[in-house]
């Protein structure tokens, strides 16, 4: 199959190319050219701007349905069931062709879209987050005894988290989410914007308790990556061996520094800050955390440019939350604003793929890639409002075989 007539957007940052062919065999693109041969089996993409396929490095799946009513079974299995699957139909439908799902979700709900019983994009997970009692992740009401958290679990569905107190358990928790197919592990080391027994400022976990996670991660090839608001806490994470940080709303130059050092990534998230701005109350969420998401949205913007100064590798994931995730996109649009929407693009693309682990399979479009790809109607370069409407992904190529298609 080869894709013809589209601006190519290879995802490396390069300038734009016009007229490119991509030929695409066996699921993976096997060059790009200038024209097919005569009676090749061609997919005309005239005024089509084609890029990678996108990545989402920060999706909770498992938080499809509004929060309070997920959490505290005030939904059924089969409706929190049904909501993940539409969720993640229309994630690949927007282009979002591998997300990262960084806690709550089941393993199995990969392995059911791998298979192709339900419609979605490629996912890595993390399984159920570690946090520590009390701390960001543990969403139970105050009321509730501890001891209890384990019940809101869904087996074969949803574990939203792990309750870690002290190396040993943390170093059980991850043995036991890698049991149950995590790809890599997720802790918490802050307080977190929805969280309503804690503060942005304050500190989870210890630099012992990190480091034994990192330890259970190393040993089977793998990575941690943090949640993480305050510079204290991200300085624990880098010194326990941490991979990514996700969110750091107040990462300062000294610390995007010190990341840089350590080859330590960062995943801003946006789009969940604008959603949450915008109406809380559609996510299942109070009214009052208002003041949180404002002072996390400045401090976001402030730490990706401290970032890039800094020389740290900038990812991009939207954090959506609740029922409304159907516009992932929006992220870029708002990381175009930040910086261009090239930066935008390639952070959604070749940095995620590598901060992932998988840049030697997609993230950009070159030959022996996965054929993984999206075309937009229009050019989302001159016009990063495209990236944010469904409506304008006019094609998306999935392990070479074509998905979505309304030319």
């Amino acid at each position: 199959m080869w894709l013809i007539g589209a601006t190519v957007v290879d995802g490396t940052g390069s300038d734009p190319q016009t007229g490119r062919a991509v030929l695409v065999e066996d699921g993976r693109i096997a060059a790009v050219g200038d024209a097919p041969p005569s009676g090749a089996d061609v997919v005309d993409c005239a005024g089509l701007t084609l890029t990678p396929g996108l990545i989402d490095a920060h999706v909770h799946f498992g938080l499809s349905s509004p929060i309070d009513a997920g959490v505290t079974h005030g939904v059924s299995v089969a409706e929190l069931a049904a909501d993940m699957f539409e969720n993640c139909r229309r994630t690949l439908a927007c282009g979002f062709t591998t997300v990262r799902d960084t806690g709550g979700i089941d393993a199995g709900l990969a392995g059911v879209v791998a298979a192709g019983k339900v419609a979605g994009p490629r996912i890595l997970c993390a399984g159920p987050l570690l946090c520590q009692s009390g701390g960001h992740g543990h969403m139970a009401p105050e009321w509730e005894p501890t001891a209890d958290w384990s019940d809101h679990d869904i087996p074969g569905l949803r574990s939203l988290s792990l309750l870690c107190d002290g190396p040993d358990e943390m170093r059980k928790g991850a043995r036991e989410a890698f049991r149950r197919g995590a790809d890599f592990l997720k802790l918490c080391v802050t307080g977190g914007v929805v969280s309503r027994h804690d503060k942005l400022t304050d500190t989870q976990f210890g630099v012992d308790e990190i480091a034994a996670a990192v330890t259970e991660a190393s040993a089977r090839g793998t990575y941690v990556t943090v949640h993480a608001h305050n510079n204290d806490g991200i300085r624990n994470a880098i010194a326990a061996g941490v991979r990514c940080v996700e969110h750091g709303s107040q990462i300062d130059d000294e610390t995007a520094a010190l990341m840089a050092e350590h080859d330590v990534a960062h995943v801003p998230t946006l789009a969940v800050v604008e959603a949450l701005l915008e109406d809380s109350t559609d996510a299942g969420l109070p009214a009052s955390i208002a003041d949180r998401v404002g002072v996390a949205k400045q401090g976001q913007i402030d730490a990706i440019h401290a970032s890039r100064r800094a020389g740290v590798r900038i990812g991009s994931g939207s954090d959506l939350i609740g029922p409304g995730q159907d516009n992932r996109g929006r992220e870029l649009l708002l990381r175009s604003r930040i910086e261009s929407p090239m930066a935008a693009l390639v952070s959604a693309t070749r940095v995620n793929a590598d901060i992932l682990g998988i840049g030697d399979e997609v993230g950009t479009v070159a030959a022996g890639k996965r054929a993984d790809l999206v075309a937009f109607r229009g050019d989302p370069l001159a016009d990063p409002t495209l990236f944010a409407d469904p409506g304008a992904v006019a094609l998306v190529v999935q392990g070479g075989r074509v998905v979505r298609d309304e030319r």
